[in-house]
């Protein structure tokens, strides 16, 4: 079996479709549709029982999150240079990046879009207040370098991408701060990035030439 990634458009499946391209693989995509009942088809539930996207099949490797996805991708691809060399700082810097933006900003998202699933009234608002927050400190730490850790891109920066997508909704929409608007402009010119949106046919940024 080749390599299959089951997305849905727009979803946490952007950043390991981004990191496929980054790559040069040869992948499948596989379109995980929601019936009426917002319920996924029995037959990807085979593939992943909990019914989230993403889910990458490579080879005989059945694996999902889009964070363990990527780092499995940059792993496999050390040509690719997804990661800054091993028993770097660089290294640990795209560690701690990824694991920040998977276990914080990501997660006051999931308050921020799901409010009802978390609790009484005012979830979402404190959620944005708190991605409002965690936005500005990313603006501080790309205020004087191009990417999150090291001098190239990683696998940190096409999540981080992910997610300032995902802050087009707040007010004000996360890409409207000067340093990430110039950050997103640099990722979305990367040829893996330009690849995943155009094949999940996403709405043109602000910024598109």
């Amino acid at each position: 079996m080749g390599t299959r990634l089951y997305y849905r458009p727009g979803t946490a499946s952007m950043a390991p479709h981004a990191a496929l391209a980054e790559i040069g693989l040869e992948y499948e995509l596989a379109l995980v549709e929601t019936g009426l009942d917002g319920q996924v088809p029995e037959s990807y539930r085979r593939v992943n029982p909990a019914g989230w996207v993403p889910t990458l099949v490579d080879g005989d490797l059945v694996l999902t999150e889009s964070a363990a996805i990527i780092l499995h991708l940059a792993e496999r691809h050390p040509e690719a240079h997804l990661l800054p060399a091993a028993g770097t700082d660089e290294r640990s810097e795209a560690y701690r990046w990824l694991i920040h933006l998977t276990n914080t900003v990501q997660t006051a998202f999931l308050r921020y879009f799901y409010p009802d699933r978390y609790g009484p009234e005012g979830v979402a608002e404190k959620a944005a207040a708190e991605l409002a927050t965690l936005f500005d400190r990313i603006e501080t730490r790309l205020s004087d370098r191009e990417w999150l850790a090291g001098d190239t891109r990683t696998v940190a920066d096409l999540f981080l991408f992910m997610l300032i997508r995902w802050g087009r909704r707040l007010e004000p929409p996360a890409w409207d701060r000067p340093g990430l608007r110039a950050y997103a402009e640099r990722c979305y010119e990367l040829p893996g990035v330009r690849t995943m949106w155009d094949e999940q046919q996403l709405d043109p940024p602000p910024f598109a030439a």
